[in-house]
């Protein structure tokens, strides 16, 4: 079943996690927030189905605000993010509650806060089920550019409508989004000239390995690090002041 892919290696959540701190409102939701808002540049982080208190999410947004930018790290499940354990709400019912329509009109909501604060450059990076979102971001024009870390149910034809600057960082094993899918999502990128793009197929790892790798595994630790590195050198790139 493909969404028990989206589902393996749960994090340990923890509220307190991360460098920065809890906003009970920003754009209509609670966010994790680190950075400062003088510089300009935002950058909104959609997690996977495990939500905004997974501690290594935070890092990657700690990461991120080292490196210059705002970042927000809402939280698109109200309270109450996957939880494999719950018998009575398995993935099917879950993702009921919390399809990623929703979580887009909500994105939407947070870009405009962002962009109400001054913070005029906005870019996005979404994990598993956050890849999603970030794509509507991308067809809607809201953000000037975004990341698509091992994305979940992206179809070829929303790629097509992308018109924002996209990189899409994918693993080898992922039933999610199949090497073969993703290599079909540059075809349709490097076509579009209106747009730069940067696609990544990163071997011996498997969907979720950004945010789910194993810290006693070096090469886990490794290939989450240089995908870390790529969404920050693509920032860099695409998000000024």
């Amino acid at each position: 079943m493909a969404s028990s892919q989206c589902c393996a290696n749960p994090p340990v959540l923890d509220s307190a996690a991360g460098l920065g701190s809890v906003a009970e409102d920003f754009g209509g939701l609670r966010c994790y927030i680190v950075g400062s808002p003088d510089s300009g540049l935002a950058v909104l982080l959609v997690s996977d189905v495990f939500g905004f208190e997974a501690p290594n999410l935070r890092k990657i947004a700690d990461k991120v605000a080292a490196a210059g930018f705002f970042v927000v790290a809402p939280d698109f499940f109200y309270g109450e993010p996957f939880v494999s354990e719950n018998a009575e709400k398995p993935f099917p019912v879950w993702i009921k509650s919390h399809p990623t329509e929703k979580g887009h009109e909500n994105a939407k909501n947070v870009v405009t806060a962002l962009k109400l604060r001054g913070l005029s450059s906005v870019g996005a990076a979404g994990f598993c089920w956050g890849g999603k979102v970030v794509t509507e971001l991308a067809k809607s024009g809201d953000i000037q550019t975004g990341v698509l870390l091992h994305p979940s149910f992206v179809k070829l034809d929303d790629i097509k409508e992308v018109k924002s600057h996209l990189a899409i960082l994918a693993a080898e094993t992922d039933h999610m989004s199949p090497s073969a899918l993703i290599k079909q999502f540059e075809e349709v990128l490097s076509a579009n000239n209106q747009l730069e793009s940067f696609v990544k197929i990163f071997p011996g790892v498997a969907h979720g390995w950004t945010v789910r790798f194993d810290e006693r595994d070096e090469y886990a630790v490794k290939k989450a690090e240089e995908a870390h590195q790529d969404l920050l050198d693509w920032f860099n790139k695409f998000l000024k002041a």
